[in-house]
């Protein structure tokens, strides 16, 4: 019997809480389905290699190939399906020191948003757009492509948007701009400071 290295996140909602912004339905394929077929897959890939005891962060450092593609669209996920809220919970504006490094960075709030929407937008195929920083603290807005993490570049992930069409094609059909403008609703700021303070 193998002993199972990596589990599906459980999430910290309910399935239909973030709805209208995310359905029920798709938070039971895209998290239920999806992300649970990468950890199967993942937990099958790793036995009996240097990546068997290895943290997922650091796998998606390292690794290649298939074991890279599992363990990155499961870092990528735990690190979405983490960020988001209620649609009825009231901390979906920024503050402290994230909105401090945000307006610093970005010049506003508004302007890293239209910013980062259009890297979504303009991202081909499938893969995320991602908010990081880098060791000094400086925020910076990346695409990467597939399973790509910014951890790969040495940044620190802070907050992200799925861009793959499983991620919003039961709501949102082919409105990919559509979709990343309502996910602004249900982001959990106060998780994103906290990745960016630790």
């Amino acid at each position: 019997m193998m002993t199972l290295l990596f589990s599906l996140i459980a999430l910290p909602y309910a399935p239909n809480a973030l709805e209208p912004v995310i359905s029920q339905e798709t938070i039971e394929y895209h998290h239920g389905k999806h992300l649970q077929t990468y950890v199967d897959n993942l937990n099958k890939l790793v036995v009996g290699t240097e990546y068997e005891n290895m943290p997922l962060e650091q796998i998606v450092a390292k690794s290649q190939g298939a074991i890279f593609n599992n363990a990155g669209q499961i870092l990528n996920h735990n690190l979405y399906f983490l960020q988001f809220s209620s649609t009825a919970a009231n901390n979906h504006k920024p503050k402290g020191t994230i909105l401090e490094a945000i307006n610093r960075d970005f010049g506003s709030f508004e302007a890293f948003k239209a910013e980062f929407e259009q890297k979504g937008v303009t991202l081909f195929g499938s893969g995320w757009v991602w908010l990081s920083s880098d060791k000094d603290g400086k925020l910076v807005i990346t695409q990467e492509s597939n399973a790509g993490n910014p951890v790969t570049k040495g940044l620190k992930p802070l907050l992200t948007m799925d861009v793959w069409e499983h991620a919003y094609y039961i709501d949102y059909r082919n409105r990919r701009a559509a979709h990343l403008q309502a996910l602004w609703q249900i982001i959990n700021w106060e998780e994103i400071e906290s990745r960016y303070n630790q």
